[in-house]
């Protein structure tokens, strides 16, 4: 069953202020945002991906100014979407695990909040 389109815009315009109210910005990637809590062993892997995704991508570019073989640059632009994808696997663990249970555990309107931040997230992760 759906839900009326202007109930889920109400639903939408709580879940940001309960939010905001937390310290985390309604917009994606909002100044002010940090996570509850994060496990330096994970922070470390991302970054470790992190770097070497970047180093991935200073490689395509190169490749592409060398005028490669294009299987060879799809092959390596389907690793660096993998490498990606590991990186938000981690972190959407870390945010179940830690940001989301603090939210939903605080309140009704938060837990709400956080049901549609996560909603909105699962969304976009399996695009």
């Amino acid at each position: 069953m759906t839900r009326p389109a202007t109930r889920r815009k109400t639903s939408r315009a709580t879940a940001a202020a309960s939010l905001t109210t937390r310290g985390r910005g309604a917009e994606s990637g909002g100044t002010g945002r940090t996570a509850v809590a994060v496990d330096p062993d994970a922070r470390a892997r991302n970054l470790t991906r992190l770097r070497r995704i970047e180093g991935q991508v200073r490689g395509l570019q190169r490749m592409v100014e060398e005028d490669r073989y294009c299987a060879d640059i799809l092959v390596q632009i389907a690793s660096v979407h993998e490498a990606l994808r590991a990186v938000g696997r981690e972190l959407m663990r870390n945010h179940l695990r830690h940001c989301a249970a603090t939210a939903i555990r605080a309140s009704d309107a938060e837990a709400e909040a956080m049901y549609e931040e996560l909603l909105e997230l699962m969304y976009r992760h399996v695009r």
